[in-house]
């Protein structure tokens, strides 16, 4: 392939480094806004009027490391709320700074205690629930968080197997959900305003409706509840059950895709929107004004658009617009006055360059099932005899969706095709696609990804003698899979946290997924039983198999692949002189999230790349690949 015919090559600190504004949240009273941007290189939150301009607001939080990724407002607009963790242990702190005083207190002081946010109500302005796992790090117990006092009380002990919690329109804790030795749920229900009531089964999942069903919301007088229920049909369909007389009325439902998200009225709860993703997201609308509003969005904003935050009156409305091929926008739309006003785009330098568009595949698997997928080449560039990369989401139970993918751009813009597929055991495809990957890590899942190559060559599209595997998480198990189970097929594999061993996977689990050990014995194997079988499909014991180079990417701190799943595959290759570079951050966790690291890293995955695909590199490149290396 012609490198020269190429575009200008888009630098890898606009792909990969700090966007310059994400995330913009409008304050519940509607005079505040805010958003994530760098700081000295390190992202915090900024706050400033709504109605001024971007040269009006300040950063209101200190954080000198990691920067900042998740917050919220209080819904007295007094304070911002964030988490934070260390070096990337998932240990999640809350923080609240106040906005008038300036000051940051540390809500969660706990060591070595997770906190997950629970509940935020516009009814409640000065209180959320919380879960903590200060009592027991295998169950987090329900608190409620006083954020003027700081005080935080426990409201319900979690028995050890409760994995979530729906807390109902008076901040009260309704239904619990439950995982069970078999792989299946339950939805418990209670009478919170009754002490000491008692919980019942509401709903018992089995294990093949698990995964693809469970609580979506409350009605606003809590006599029923809304339901994603795959139970005698394939795709998680949105029904209404009554907690009165147990009828069920169906909402939505589609034969092959699950239903996803729902958006209620903040004071009503009464349904306004639900979505669907099938190759893009696509929404069904049940308040006609809501919808009214949207369609006059949409006659304004291109691209895929969707509600990312509104104030206490429902009056404004932030509005964020996603594209394949150019930065993601923000606007502030006015729904007394239908004004829509311009805030900012994400990365707005990314603009300049042109970009691959991220066209949905699909495919017949070697067995029937359709496979579904995307296809990115580079611009201007024939889609023939491409070196491919195979870039495989993590998970496993997950998707990928269309929109704007660094990674994807990175790629295609260095002279690569780039193939994502949604193999077998991915979400969002109905519970007999996602329940086909069961105990097939390594098996059907990934002829599914050779299928995928091999649709790609048969195509014309991609060169067979030039196709990588990447992917990180699952996605570099899936690498190292390919470089072990099928040799001959990858010419190079490149693993980000990837586990190279199921049985040290599944015992080395964070403490806290403990109660969901049944769904990976389930889904993957249990190594009580099934030793073997996890050996077997564990490319740390095929590395003699490996023909091609490798390159490992690991966080010292990973609470979820642990480094020890690096470490122990890069032995075997040292022992067996083979091929790999091992990159180690020991200030990172499952990912990299310091824009520092990931520019180390993908100057490294560059070179490597071009190295066996003959793509193109920045100037600099081998110069940062060293400083990179361990």
């Amino acid at each position: 392939m012609p490198l020269n015919n190429l575009p200008p090559l888009i630098p890898r600190e606009i792909l990969f480094g700090n966007p310059e504004r994400v995330q913009p949240r409008i304050s519940p009273d509607g005079s505040q806004l805010s958003f994530i941007a760098p700081v000295d290189g390190v992202l915090n939150v900024w706050v400033g009027p709504s109605a001024g301009s971007l040269e009006d607001f300040a950063p209101i939080t200190q954080d000198r490391l990691r920067g900042i990724r998740f917050y919220f407002w209080a819904q007295d607009s007094s304070q911002i709320i964030y988490l934070q963790d260390t070096g990337g242990d998932e240990n999640w702190r809350l923080f609240s700074v106040d906005i008038a005083a300036g000051t940051t207190r540390d809500l969660t002081p706990f060591d070595n205690v997770q906190a997950r946010v629970l509940d935020v109500s516009k009814r409640f302005p000065t209180r959320i629930l919380i879960a903590l796992n200060k009592d027991d790090p295998r169950a987090h117990d329900v608190y409620s968080l006083d954020l003027v006092s700081g005080e935080i009380t426990q409201v319900l002990k979690n028995p050890g197997n409760q994995v979530g919690w729906g807390i109902d329109p008076s901040q009260l804790v309704r239904t619990a959900t439950v995982a069970l030795p078999d792989g299946g749920s339950q939805l418990l229900v209670r009478d919170p305003t009754t002490e000491d009531s008692a919980w019942t089964v509401l709903v018992e999942w089995s294990p093949d409706d698990a995964l693809s069903s469970g609580l979506a919301g409350f009605t606003e007088d809590c006599s029923a509840l809304y339901l994603i229920d795959s139970t005698g049909v394939n795709a998680g369909r949105l029904v209404k059950r009554s907690l009165t007389d147990g009828t069920v009325e169906g909402i939505l439902a589609d034969p092959d895709y699950d239903v996803g998200h729902l958006i209620q009225h903040p004071d009503t709860y009464e349904l306004q929107a639900v979505s669907v993703t099938r190759d893009k997201t696509e929404w069904t609308y049940f308040d006609p004004e809501f919808a009214a509003d949207f369609d006059e969005l949409a006659s304004k904003i291109a691209g895929e658009i969707s509600l990312a935050s509104r104030d206490r009156d429902d009056q404004l409305w932030v509005i964020s617009a996603q594209f394949d091929t150019k930065s993601p926008a923000y606007y502030l739309f006015s729904r007394q006055d239908k004004t829509l006003r311009f805030l900012f785009s994400a990365r707005p330098s990314i603009d300049s360059y042109q970009l691959a568009p991220m066209a949905p595949i699909s495919f017949v698997s070697r067995d029937g099932l359709t496979i579904h997928g995307y296809l990115s080449t580079p611009v201007d560039t024939e889609k023939k005899d491409l070196p491919l990369i195979l870039n495989v989401h993590g998970g496993p139970w997950t998707r990928d969706g269309w929109g704007l993918s660094p990674d994807v751009q990175w790629m295609a813009n260095r002279g690569y095709g780039v193939l994502q597929v949604n193999y077998r055991g991915s979400t969002g495809y109905g519970k007999a696609f996602l329940n086909a990957g069961n105990k097939e890590w390594a098996g059907k899942m990934h002829d599914d990804l050779v299928d995928a190559v091999e649709w790609a060559v048969d195509q014309g599209i991609a060169d067979k003698s030039k196709v990588a595997i990447y992917g990180g998480s699952y996605g570099g198990y899936a690498a190292l899979v390919g470089a072990t189970f099928t040799p001959d097929l990858f010419c190079c594999a490149v693993d980000i946290v990837g586990p190279s061993n199921l049985l040290t996977l599944i015992a080395s689990i964070p403490p806290y997924w403990a109660p969901m050990l049944s769904t990976f014995t389930r889904r993957v194997g249990d190594p009580a039983t099934e030793e073997e079988f996890l050996k077997s499909r564990s490319p740390l014991f095929k590395v003699d198999q490996i023909k091609a180079p490798l390159l490992i990417a690991q966080g010292a701190n990973d609470p979820r692949v642990k480094q020890a799943e690096a470490e122990q595959i890069v032995q075997a290759l040292n022992e067996k002189k083979i091929d790999h570079t091992y990159l180690l951050f020991p200030d990172e966790g499952h990912g990299f999230a310091r824009p520092e690291n990931r520019l180390k890293f993908y100057a490294a995955a560059e070179l490597f790349l071009a190295k066996h695909l003959g793509g193109r590199i920045e100037d600099e490149s081998r110069e940062d690949t060293d400083t990179a290396a361990h």
